[in-house]
């Protein structure tokens, strides 16, 4: 750290993030405002420079000689995270990381990865990680009109409810899994501003070809599906387990492989207002869940 700290620091900023204090110093103080706009929904500026977790952005550029370059440079706390000419790619990994950090260090709230939307005053949660179409089904939710709460986070108080984690929509645009941000406002909808309780949570994947069939699982099940994508389980685990027995109360899940988004987010949404459950109940297996 005394060598990180001798490579010269111009400005910073702490700040507060789900009750972590988090720190970021930079050689550059005109990329300060381009950090800003890459830190966790929600936080807020913190007066104490005191922090738990301290990111180190070195920017590059013009090197000495004509014609070098000075590589970027990332460290959070001692480590080296990103060396690269990009400043995107600083950024991007800056965010990432932070975002992991406060997921997992939080005391107060449990982060579950997850896709999330509101419908008429409760909550569907799709569990999944990268890469498990959770993104593409949020988005076309929003579509339908659902309201956007978060395409990467289910951040649940100890109530069991949702609150919003709204960042813009991370959708895979190529290919080779290249991502562009989206503003929900993009797709025609709007964010939450309250929390939720948690009506349906859907565990699914994509398949191609796949048609949405999908099963009524039992509220232990479903449990495990979203201990399975919680991220503080091990730093937390009582706490974790105290909020998912309350998520559980009176919520119902279904389990299925799916095909396109949008015939699936509709699907649900009508599954949720009652107009479809007679159809869904002739896929679905018995269980007391279901209606």
């Amino acid at each position: 750290m005394e060598r990180i700290d001798r490579l010269g620091w111009a400005d910073g900023l702490s700040f507060n993030a789900y009750g972590t204090k988090i720190g970021i110093r930079t050689n550059r103080p005109e990329i300060l405002e381009q950090i800003q706009s890459h830190l966790p929904p929600g936080w807020k500026p913190a007066p104490s420079p005191i922090v738990e977790r301290l990111y180190s952005l070195r920017a590059g550029g013009p090197g000495a000689r004509p014609g070098a370059r000075q590589f970027h440079l990332l460290y959070a706390d001692t480590a080296r995270l990103v060396r690269t000419m990009e400043m995107d790619d600083i950024l991007q990994s800056f965010a990432s990381d932070v975002e992991s950090y406060v997921a997992d260090a939080a005391r107060r709230r449990v982060f579950v990865h997850a896709g999330v939307v509101g419908w008429k005053g409760r909550a569907i949660v799709i569990p999944g990680r990268s890469y498990s179409g959770k993104t593409s089904m949020v988005a076309e939710l929003v579509r339908a009109g659902a309201t956007y709460y978060s395409d990467e986070y289910a951040v649940l108080d100890a109530r069991g409810r949702v609150y919003p984690y709204a960042r813009p929509l991370e959708i895979r645009v190529s290919p080779d899994g290249k991502q562009q941000s989206f503003p929900v406002e993009s797709l025609g909808g709007h964010a939450g501003t309250r929390p939720l309780p948690v009506g349906l949570v859907v565990v699914t994947h994509f398949k191609a070809g796949a048609k949405w069939r999908p099963q009524a699982i039992t509220s232990g099940q479903g449990t495990l599906a979203l201990l399975a994508n919680t991220i503080s389980a091990r730093r937390h685990p009582q706490m974790v387990m105290a909020t998912l027995q309350q998520v559980v109360t009176e919520t119902r899940f279904l389990k299925g492989v799916r095909g396109e988004a949008n015939a699936t987010a509709a699907a649900l949404l009508q599954y949720l207002d009652g107009e479809a459950g007679h159809r869904l109940t002739a896929f679905a297996t018995a269980s007391p869940l279901y209606p």
